[in-house]
């Protein structure tokens, strides 16, 4: 009898303030998926002390040694029967969480995406949520950093969605995505059911309401296409900065015409 083929370790590189959670959902849902939300958050929380709702509570959830963390996951399975391993194990990250500490060689064993956002609609997100913040924990350039560190290694460019294309268009860039990754798209990603999960971070209180309303992918609504007028002035250095990130991220997208 021959064993099952290893899974595909889909690790899926985003920042905060975008459609992380519901992409996650989206895996969890295909039925062949064990999925990770954020495993290396409280690592993140001990390692920089920085203020974020359900801090304690989050790291006393969590394993905060990234070593063990980043063995786990290139190694481990969560919460899945041996005798019917999952085809693949999605991992829901934050950039920022790979601080400069963190050896990044750990990833060279995950097949890396990167999930990217307009910055402006990032920034005026986060600061209704935390007005005081720096660019580092938006996570773009340790993204930029990470994509440029994958790309070398491989020769090519790693998969790159970005969430308004995926709004607008999920069928055809969760296909296109799948392909990239190598493994078959299905209908069940489109659409999941209402509610919490088990495999959420006990942050899910805080952040999650908005996603656990939703049951698949909705067209995103109209904005105003000139977000950085809306930015406050303290905020537009930041986005200047980030904005280059992201338009040296966006040369590389999925092509969802292609699925």
């Amino acid at each position: 009898m021959t064993s099952a083929p290893p899974p595909v370790r889909i690790a899926m590189w985003s920042g905060p303030r975008n459609i992380s959670t519901a992409l996650m959902r989206s895996f969890e849902n295909r039925g062949d998926c064990v999925v990770a939300d954020e495993p290396l958050y409280g690592y993140y929380l001990e390692a920089t002390g920085i203020e974020h709702p359900g801090a304690e509570a989050i790291m006393d959830s969590m394993d905060c040694d990234w070593r063990s963390v980043a063995e786990a996951l290139c190694s481990r399975l969560p919460g899945w029967p041996a005798e019917t391993p999952p085809r693949v194990f999605y991992q829901k990250h934050m950039a920022q969480h790979l601080l400069p500490a963190v050896d990044l060689a750990f990833t060279d064993d995950l097949q890396n995406c990167f999930l990217i956002r307009d910055p402006g609609r990032i920034i005026a997100s986060y600061a209704r949520v935390r007005p005081e913040f720096s660019l580092a924990e938006l996570g773009f350039q340790r993204q930029w950093e990470l994509f440029q560190r994958v790309a070398d290694r491989l020769g090519h460019a790693p998969p790159v969605i970005d969430s308004a294309q995926t709004l607008r268009a999920p069928r055809s860039t969760l296909a296109a995505l799948c392909a990239a990754v190598g493994i078959p798209f299905t209908e069940r990603m489109l659409h999941w059911p209402a509610g919490g999960r088990d495999s959420d971070g006990v942050w899910a209180p805080h952040w999650y309401a908005a996603v656990e309303a939703s049951t698949g992918f909705e067209a995103p609504p109209a904005e105003d296409d000139d977000v950085l007028a809306s930015l406050a002035p303290r905020y537009r250095p930041l986005y200047e900065e980030a904005a280059r990130y992201y338009a040296d991220m966006s040369c590389h997208l999925l092509s969802a015409a292609n699925s």
